[in-house]
């Protein structure tokens, strides 16, 4: 049966201010799949307002964090909710930046990125617009980060992470974790301001749940470079590892996928290439990651096909990468969940391009890494400069939101 809820619609004229005051979000729910057998459902949602690009967090307690970006793509705002009752219903939204229109989301890849640590706190990320304050060094782009409060009705006043390594192109990510580890990741240029094979990864760190931030640090074991506008994606286990997956650029044609791994909490790191892919371009690529019971998932795009991976903190290995099942146009922006019987699903888009829409597709798998042929689909209504997200509910099914 098709599964429709509710929300508050307001034309695009309405105030920002006043279609965030409106009370409890209930968001749409298109359509619903059910694979026979073991009873689990896909569910579509979009995220409300004309939002793109969300980003979904579940912590341990159950509570669905989301984050969505609205406006321009070259000046817009972030806004977040989140949901205690598994997503039946959300709180009403409230606005990231405290300054209007200091965010961008152009090229898919620089849109904001969500985390969520100790005592459900939620801590985003994002690349400023050319509007945003307070600037990078040199008076450069900076990468701005603020948290929720702790009266969590609300987030901190945004502040810059960058102190000596400007260059921020895609690629800005954040993880925490419950000990009140914060990690702020991003690539820029050592010392070759445009240099892509000089570009390293920084992570500024901080103990007291962001209160505070580290001068970044190198994490790279060696010089692989990172390609300009490929997003990153960086990952926080409970036993304090952190995960960090970006795509190289070294010369100039070696766009692979690394994974980096600290089992100290960002102190030093270990570097394996998981994908090879060789090409003369920035391919504008992003990655993902998940917890499934006591392992992680890491998903990415290589040669426009999308995988996902499990990996095992405590032996240090990583299984052989999954591929989505067929072949689709130029299949991209992966992301990835598990539900408490340790099935998957990987959701991706297709057929995008720079500033156009396409169609979103995902797969489940059951807890072997089989996918299940009845349990696939897929919609035709992504918009413009759009990603998707996915969260697993109760009784185990998934949600997609894009």
């Amino acid at each position: 049966m098709l599964n429709r809820q509710r929300f508050a619609a307001f034309p695009r004229r309405t105030p920002t201010h006043v279609r965030l005051l409106v009370g409890m979000i209930l968001l749409t729910a298109f359509n619903t799949f059910t694979y026979a057998g073991d009873g689990v459902s896909v569910t579509t949602m979009r995220a409300p307002s004309g939002g793109i690009q969300p980003q979904v967090t579940v912590d341990d307690r159950g509570t669905i964090h989301m984050i969505y970006f609205v406006g321009s793509v070259r000046a817009g705002d972030i806004l977040y909710i989140r949901s205690t009752d598994g997503g039946e219903t959300f709180t009403p939204a409230v606005r990231v930046n405290n300054q209007a229109n200091s965010a961008i989301a152009v090229g898919t890849v620089r849109g904001p990125q969500l985390a969520v640590g100790r005592r459900g706190r939620a801590h985003v990320v994002w690349m400023g617009s050319k509007h945003a304050e307070p600037k990078g060094p040199d008076n450069e782009t900076p990468l701005l980060y603020a948290r929720l409060n702790d009266e969590q009705d609300g987030f901190e006043p945004q502040r810059n992470i960058i102190q000596r390594q400007p260059g921020l192109d895609g690629g800005c990510t954040v993880a925490a974790d419950g000990g009140g580890n914060v990690y702020v990741a991003w690539h820029a240029p050592r010392t070759q301001k445009h240099s892509e094979q000089d570009r390293w990864v920084w992570v500024a760190r901080s103990t007291d749940d962001g209160g505070t931030f580290s001068v970044e640090e190198a994490a790279n074991t060696e010089p692989t470079g990172a390609c300009g506008c490929c997003g990153m994606s960086a990952f926080a286990d409970a036993d304090g590892s952190l995960y960090i997956l970006y795509r190289s650029a070294q010369a100039v044609v070696n766009r692979d996928m690394y994974l980096l791994t600290s089992s100290d909490r960002g102190s030093s790191f270990e570097s394996k290439k998981l994908h090879v892919w060789n090409v003369g371009q920035c391919v504008m690529s992003s990655a993902a990651f998940a917890p499934s019971a006591g392992q992680v998932l890491a998903a990415w795009e290589t040669k426009r096909q999308v995988y996902f991976a499990k990996m095992d903190p405590a032996a240090k290995t990583v299984t052989e990468p999954v591929a989505a099942p067929g072949r689709g146009p130029n299949r991209k922006f992966p992301a990835v969940a598990s539900n408490d019987r340790g099935e998957i699903i990987l959701a991706w888009t297709e057929g995008t391009s720079f500033g156009k829409g396409g169609s979103v597709a995902w797969q489940v798998y059951d807890a072997n890494g089989s996918p299940i042929p009845e349990a696939r689909g897929s919609a035709d209504d992504l918009p413009a400069w759009d990603c998707v997200a996915v969260f697993a509910r109760a009784a185990g099914s998934f949600t997609v939101v894009y």
